[in-house]
């Protein structure tokens, strides 16, 4: 059977982003499908942040076009555009003295009644994001109460219960070690492909970038790229990303290496 074509959910198109007249990066054309997991990439203040909270509309973009399910990001109300992007920040919570349960159920917003009731539906999809990232035992604890891993995915899942095509978030991974780092990848992985979800990710983890996502966005400043990971190794996309007499790239197994 063939397999089914993947539907564009995030498109850019000649894209400078930037504050004010300050630009950062430009020429950034992407187009970001459903059941795809994408990770944003490049160097210390390249503009991967940037990018993403232009994306989300949470800045305006300086030139270019971004269209959300074929329509214009800028055609959007804000409480149309909270049913079809949900973003996870790396600001400190502000409302850490929520339990787990109510900090998921602010991802309801959207769909509850201008006092915020929960009806069943909100209830049974807070419930089903529970089980779906293992936050059961976890729901009437406090969220200061919770260790780092524990919270990213608490604030996964408040996104994950907003119930939007695409998830937008911003160094998912920090301050986690190892395991959880790998642990949380996996896991978004997962969510794209289980649930037809665009998530994309900014990070620092290049080497896992290219190992678990669909997709890469590489920010160099003037030029940018994107596409399959393997398709960024072929073009030597990663060669020059950082000086080589530090750090080099090693194409054959997708790692970087550190020139003693």
């Amino acid at each position: 059977m063939e397999a089914k074509e993947k539907r564009i959910t995030l498109n850019a198109k000649d894209l400078t982003i930037g504050y004010g007249k300050k630009i950062v990066a430009k020429d950034i054309n992407l187009s970001l499908k459903a059941g795809e997991l994408s990770a944003i990439v490049g160097i210390n203040g390249i503009g991967k942040s940037t990018l993403l909270r232009t994306l989300g509309n949470l800045q305006p973009l300086i030139d270019g076009v971004i269209d959300i399910d074929g329509n214009s990001l800028t055609t959007y109300q804000p409480d149309q555009l909270a049913t079809k992007i949900s973003i996870v920040l790396t600001e400190p919570l502000i409302a850490n003295n929520l339990t787990v349960f109510e900090l998921i159920a602010l991802g309801r917003q959207p769909y509850t009644n201008w006092w915020g009731t929960l009806r069943q539906r909100d209830t049974d999809k807070i419930k089903d994001t529970l089980h779906i990232l293992d936050l059961i035992n976890l729901k009437n604890k406090k969220c200061y109460e919770l260790s780092d891993g524990q919270l990213q995915r608490v604030l996964l899942a408040r996104a994950l219960a907003q119930d939007t095509p695409i998830i937008l978030l911003d160094e998912p991974t920090t301050h986690l070690d190892l395991y959880h780092k790998v642990h949380i990848f996996k896991l978004l992985k997962t969510i794209a492909h289980e649930m037809e979800k665009t998530i994309v990710l900014t990070t620092h983890e290049i080497e896992m970038a290219i190992q678990l996502c669909d997709n890469i966005v590489l920010l160099e400043g003037d030029k940018n790229t994107s596409g399959e990971p393997c398709e960024l190794i072929a073009q030597h996309a990663f060669d020059t990303l950082f000086p080589s007499d530090t750090v080099s790239f090693d194409a054959t197994t997708g790692t970087f290496k550190i020139e003693k």
